[in-house]
C-alpha cells in the first residue's frame, strides 16, 4: 500500500524555547501562546509543543492555553509514559508525536526505539488513536524502525534530521550527503508502506531545502532555529523566510 504524494509541504513551528526564555527568569513573559498566535498568523500550518517530564520549558498551563487559543492544529510531543498519555487523552490534541526522552539531555538526541518495543509502543498508542489523535512516531531513518512503526499501526512517522543538520553545520560534507541519501531512501520506503512522512530536528535556512525537496515529506517541524532567528529578524520574518525556502524547494 502506498500513499498519494501531494505537493504541498506543511510547516509546524515548535514554540518550546519561548517557554525556555520565560522560565529562565520566571514570570509570564515571553508568552508561548502569543508566539504560537504570531506563528499561526505568519503562515505556520501547525504548532508543536513538547511537554517534558521535568517541565523544563512548556508547562501544563501552556498546553491548556494552546488547546484553547489556537486555530491551527497542535502537535503535542511527549514521551511514552502513563502521565503523558493521560494528559493527551484529557486534551485530545490534533496530533501526538511520541519521542524518546532522557532527563539529562539538552534536546532530543535520537529517534524512538520501536523495533525492540513494538508491543509496548503499540499498546501505548492504541488509546490515543481511538481518541482521535493523529499519532506520529519520531524515529531515525532506519528501515527496521520504519517497518516496526508500520506494524504497530502508527499512521505517521517523523524522521530525525539531526545527524544531517549537524554534519552540514560542521562541514562534514561526505557524511552530510550520506545522511541526506539515507533520509531520501527511507522517506520513499516509508511512503511505500502507507505511512505519512514528516521530518525535523536541527533544520535551518542553510540546510532545509534538500529535505523540503523530498516529495514524500508532508510536514517539517522546526523550532529552536526559528525562535533563535526571531531575535534578529522577528518571529514573523523568520517563519516567512523559512516558508519561502520550503516552497522554493518544493516548487
Amino acid at each position: 500500500m502506498s500513499k498519494t504524494i501531494q505537493n504541498n509541504l506543511r510547516l509546524g513551528v515548535n514554540i518550546d524555547h519561548v517557554a525556555t526564555v520565560r522560565n529562565a527568569r520566571g514570570g509570564q513573559y515571553p508568552d508561548p501562546l502569543r508566539a504560537a498566535l504570531l506563528a499561526q498568523n505568519a503562515g505556520a500550518d501547525g504548532i508543536t509543543a513538547h511537554l517534558r517530564e521535568d517541565r523544563r520549558h512548556i508547562t501544563d498551563t501552556d498546553i491548556e492555553a494552546l488547546m484553547t487559543g489556537l486555530n491551527v492544529p497542535l502537535n503535542f510531543e511527549m514521551a511514552a509514559t502513563d502521565e503523558m498519555q493521560k494528559i493527551a487523552l484529557r486534551h485530545v490534541p490534533h496530533a501526538v508525536c511520541i519521542v524518546p526522552e532522557k532527563r539529562e539531555e539538552r534536546t532530543t538526541e535520537g529517534g524512538l526505539e520501536v523495533a525492540r518495543e513494538e508491543n509496548k509502543i503499540g499498546d501505548f498508542i492504541a488509546p490515543l488513536r481511538e481518541a482521535g489523535c493523529r499519532v506520529s512516531i519520531f524515529i531515525a531513518a532506519d528501515r527496521r524502525q520504519i517497518e516496526s512503526a508500520a506494524r504497530i499501526g502508527a499512521p505517521v512517522i517523523e524522521l530525525h534530521t539531526g545527524a544531517y543538520c549537524d554534519a552540514h553545520a560542521e562541514a562534514r560534507f561526505a557524511e552530510r550527503d550520506a545522511e541526506l541519501e539515507r533520509l531520501r531512501e527511507m522517506s520513499a520506503f516509508a511512503t511505500s508502506l502507507g505511512l505519512e512522512v514528516h521530518a525535523g530536528h536541527g533544520l535551518t535556512f542553510d540546510c532545509v531545502q534538500p529535505i523540503a525537496a523530498f516529495p514524500e515529506v508532508m510536514e517539517l517541524n522546526i523550532g529552536h532555529f526559528l525562535i533563535g532567528e526571531s531575535i534578529f529578524i522577528g518571529l514573523e520574518g523568520a517563519i516567512k523566510q523559512m516558508r519561502e525556502l520550503m516552497d522554493q524547494a518544493r516548487g
